[in-house]
């Protein structure tokens, strides 16, 4: 990236002027996990894991930043942040950009939770790996080892989209010692109405292939891979992540019988445990006490999480918990603009 100097900063905690860039730069670290050898699931333990560094960072060298962990959705990794697009800015760019228009500098890390079968949703399972504990142990402790983040809760917040969405949501619930702020776009939740309305289409699918292992192994087969296809991967990625059996076929419980179709309510059951409006009255206290809870969604999400997005929100209220919740005329992809409302809110918060 160019470093061109557009001027002097006074640095943050010496009080000197520093030359300051217009444009921060990006690290793609190779991170090798202790937690994730040897997954289930076979995937890879070493990851590729961009950090993008703001325009200061080189300069002031005395200055610590906030930091802000960002998940991406399912079959999603960190470095597809970095896509460019004429239409759409890189997350790096965006945040020069925001930068640029006076948003608080921090530091952003962008992990690599995938597996073989699409995503992790940032959980531990028993089917795909520990990808909750490879965050919170492993990826926020090597962040505050190797950048010159403010290490501490106050300082560090996560957010993502989708099932990164979700997974933000999560961890700030079950890790308020860990994160201060979130923010969580079109975050899986309700999961009536986002996953099971897909069952009966998903079974077909899968019966047609023969079964959970036959359908991933045509699934990573194919060159060209439909809207079925990405479908069925959802909700047996979710199975791995939400039911997981090391007895049954590579370790997934489906929520149906395969053989007949019929759901199975004792297994969906375990997948409502991760619900996010189960979670919220039991870590209510975790998230009325973030520096900031924002949430949004598209009133015509295509997996109808603008239902659950309101329903959270209205225990919130009802709760007397703070957050900002926005939404907006549009569906569940090529939303990435919507962190340009969410990052400057994140940064502030976090930067206080």
């Amino acid at each position: 990236m160019s470093n061109a100097n557009t001027g002097a900063k006074t640095g943050a905690k010496t009080g000197a002027k520093v030359p300051v860039n217009r444009h921060g730069r990006v690290e793609i670290a190779r991170f090798e996990s202790a937690v994730l050898r040897d997954n289930p699931a076979r995937d890879a333990h070493e990851r590729r894991v961009p950090v993008y560094l703001p325009p200061s960072y080189d300069q002031a060298t005395a200055r610590r930043y906030p930091v802000l962990f960002v998940l991406t959705g399912f079959t999603g990794r960190g470095r597809m942040l970095l896509n460019d697009n004429p239409w759409s800015p890189s997350l790096d760019d965006r945040c020069d950009a925001l930068i640029a228009a006076g948003m608080p500098e921090m530091i952003v890390v962008m992990p690599d939770c995938c597996t073989r079968f699409g995503g992790s949703q940032y959980v531990d399972s028993a089917a795909t790996g520990r990808y909750e504990t490879h965050l919170v142990e492993e990826l926020v402790p090597w962040a505050d080892r190797t950048y010159r983040t403010l290490a501490a809760r106050a300082h560090r917040g996560v957010a993502g989209k989708s099932s990164g969405g979700f997974g933000a949501l999560r961890l700030g619930m079950r890790h308020p010692d860990v994160f201060g702020a979130l923010a969580c776009h079109s975050g899986d939740m309700l999961f009536e109405y986002c996953y099971r309305t897909d069952f009966p289409k998903a079974c077909s699918v899968l019966q047609a292939a023969g079964g959970v292992k036959r359908f991933l192994e045509q699934f990573e087969a194919k060159l060209q891979k439909g809207k079925d296809d990405f479908l069925t991967l959802n909700i047996v990625g979710m199975a791995a992540c939400y039911s997981p059996d090391p007895g049954a076929e590579l370790g997934v419980t489906l929520p149906f019988d395969l053989a007949t179709g019929l759901p199975r309510d004792d297994v969906f059951a375990r997948w409502l445990a991760f619900d996010p409006l189960r979670l919220l009255p039991e870590h209510a206290d975790a998230l009325r006490s973030l520096r900031l809870l924002y949430l949004d969604c598209g009133t015509q999400d295509e997996f109808h999480l603008h239902h659950g997005a309101r329903a959270f929100v209205a225990e919130l209220a009802r709760l007397g918990i703070a957050h900002r919740y926005e939404e907006y005329a549009d569906g569940h992809m090529n939303v990435s603009y919507r962190y340009d409302h969410s990052l400057p809110a994140l940064a502030r918060a976090l930067a206080e």
